[in-house]
C-alpha cells in the first residue's frame, strides 16, 4: 500500500472556475497518461476529473511532492503558464500509503465532495477506473483498491442517512430551473450527451417536459439521449444552424473552450429578445463570459450552488461521524486483506513443494519399500499420504496468516 500515491487538485483549495485549466482533453487522454506512466516509472495510473476535483491516482514507488508535480503536469502538457502552474502546486495536495486510500474512500463516499451526500462522485470515480483499465492504464494493484473503494462508498450509501434527500449538483441546478417555471413545452436545448446531462434529463422527463433538442459530438450519443426523451438529435456542429428557437439551454460537455458564443448564441435566439435560460454545469463554463454582459440570461453553475451546498454539508454533519467509522473499519480489513494476500503470494510455492517431497519419498528414498507392499498397503498408504499433504499445504499457510494478522 505504501506505493498507491494521490495528486490531488479539489475545490477546497481552489476555485472551480481555475479547475478547469487542469482538465485534458480526452481526445489526448490515453496518450498522455502513457507518456507520463512510461517517464516517471508509474506502474499504473488513473485520471479522475469532475466538476470539483481533477487527481491523479497512481502506484509507483517514487517520492511525490511539488517538484514530481511540476514535472508531471509539465510532461502533460495543459498549457500552464507559470504564474498558473506555481498556484495550482501551492494548493495540490500529495497523499500516500494509508493517507491515499483514506482519501479516495472519503472521496467516494462524497466526504470530500463539494455537496456531502451526492451520490454522482461513485459512478464519474469508477467510470475513471473502468476507462483507464481498458487503456491498458491499470493493473492488480489499483483493482484491489478499487473493489475497496466501491465496497466502503456502497456501506455508507446504505447504512447511513448521509443522502437522504440527496442534493446533488444535478438536483440542485434542477430545482433552481423549476424555481423559474418554465412550462412545460419550454424548447430545451441540451448541449451534450454525458451523464450529467442524463441524469438532469432524468428529472425533466419525470416533471412532464416534452420539447428538446439535444446536440453531441457523436451523435449516436445524442440520439439514444433523444429516444429517451421524444426530442431531436443533432450533431454539435449544427448548433451554429438551428434556428427554431430555444427558452433554455442545459449544457455539459468536456470542451475546454467556451461552445456557447457571442455569435452562436445570436444565432440560437433566431430574432427573439426576451430573457432566456443557460444551466452550465460544464468545469470549465461552456458559456462564453460575454453572452452573459450582452444578453438578459437566468444563468445556472456550479459555482453559483456553492452556498447551498455549505447549508447542505451543515444538515448532514452528524452522519460524517457514521459514514468515517464505517471508512476507518474497511481500511482496517483492507490491510488485514492485504497481508493475507502477501502471505499467500510468498507462500504459492508451498503446495509445489510438498508434492516434490512427496515424489522423492515414493519414488526415490522409499521406492524399494513401496514396491514390496501390497496393493491394499499401497492404498492405504496413499491415502495417509495425501491426507498429510494436504495439512502441511493448509496449516503452516493459516499460521503464517494469524501470525501476520495478529503481529
Amino acid at each position: 500500500m505504501k506505493y498507491l500515491k494521490v495528486i490531488a487538485f479539489t475545490h477546497k483549495q481552489i476555485e472551480l472556475k481555475e479547475l478547469g485549466k487542469l482538465v485534458i482533453c480526452r481526445e489526448n487522454l490515453t496518450d498522455k497518461l502513457h507518456q507520463v506512466k512510461t517517464a516517471f516509472g508509474i506502474s499504473e495510473i488513473f485520471y479522475l476529473a469532475t466538476c470539483n476535483r481533477v487527481e491523479f491516482v497512481m502506484i509507483t514507488p517514487e517520492v511525490v511532492n511539488r517538484e514530481f508535480a511540476h514535472k508531471f503536469v509539465d510532461m502533460l502538457g495543459i498549457g500552464l503558464c507559470a504564474d498558473h502552474m506555481d498556484t495550482f502546486l501551492d494548493a495540490a495536495r500529495f497523499y500516500e500509503d494509508k493517507e491515499a486510500l483514506e482519501h479516495l474512500l472519503r472521496t467516494s463516499c462524497s466526504l470530500e465532495s463539494l455537496i456531502v451526500g451526492e451520490k454522482e462522485i461513485l459512478p464519474q470515480l469508477r467510470k475513471a477506473y473502468e476507462d483507464c483499465k481498458e487503456a491498458g492504464l491499470t493493473g492488480e494493484s489499483l483493482r484491489m483498491f478499487m473493489s475497496c473503494v466501491v465496497k466502503t462508498a456502497k456501506e455508507v450509501y446504505t447504512d447511513t442517512n448521509i443522502s437522504k434527500n440527496p442534493i446533488s449538483v444535478v438536483s440542485l441546478a434542477y430545482r433552481k430551473l423549476r424555481d423559474l417555471k418554465l412550462c412545460t413545452n419550454a424548447r430545451i436545448l441540451i448541449i451534450g450527451a454525458g451523464e450529467t446531462n442524463r441524469n438532469i434529463s432524468k428529472y425533466l422527463q419525470k416533471h412532464k417536459f416534452s420539447n428538446f433538442a439535444i446536440f453531441n459530438r457523436t451523435l449516436s450519443k445524442a440520439q439514444q439521449l433523444a429516444d429517451d426523451l421524444g426530442g431531436e438529435a443533432f450533431t454539435l456542429d449544427e448548433l451554429k444552424n438551428y434556428n427554431n428557437g430555444f427558452d433554455a439551454i442545459i449544457t455539459c460537455t468536456s470542451c475546454i473552450e467556451p461552445i456557447i458564443t457571442t455569435e452562436i448564441y445570436t444565432s440560437l435566439l433566431n430574432g427573439e429578445t426576451g430573457r432566456k435560460t443557460i444551466v452550465d454545469l460544464a468545469v470549465p463554463n461552456d458559456t462564453a463570459p460575454e453572452v452573459l454582459t450582452q444578453f438578459p440570461v437566468n444563468f445556472i453553475e456550479v459555482h453559483s450552488l456553492n452556498e447551498v451546498a455549505k447549508k447542505n454539508l451543515q444538515d448532514r454533519y452528524l452522519e460524517l461521524v457514521h459514514a468515517e467509522a464505517i471508512i476507518e473499519q474497511n481500511i482496517a480489513e483492507f490491510i488485514n486483506s492485504l497481508k493475507q494476500r502477501r502471505i499467500e503470494l510468498a507462500m504459492r510455492q508451498v503446495p509445489e513443494k510438498i508434492k516434490e517431497i512427496r515424489n522423492t519419498a515414493i519414488n526415490s528414498v522409499f521406492a524399494e519399500e513401496v514396491q514390496g507392499m501390497d496393493q491394499q498397503s499401497r492404498d492405504i498408504l496413499e491415502k495417509v499420504i495425501n491426507y498429510m499433504e494436504k495439512k502441511y499445504i493448509s496449516v503452516p499457510m493459516i499460521m503464517a496468516k494469524d501470525i501476520l494478522i495478529n503481529n
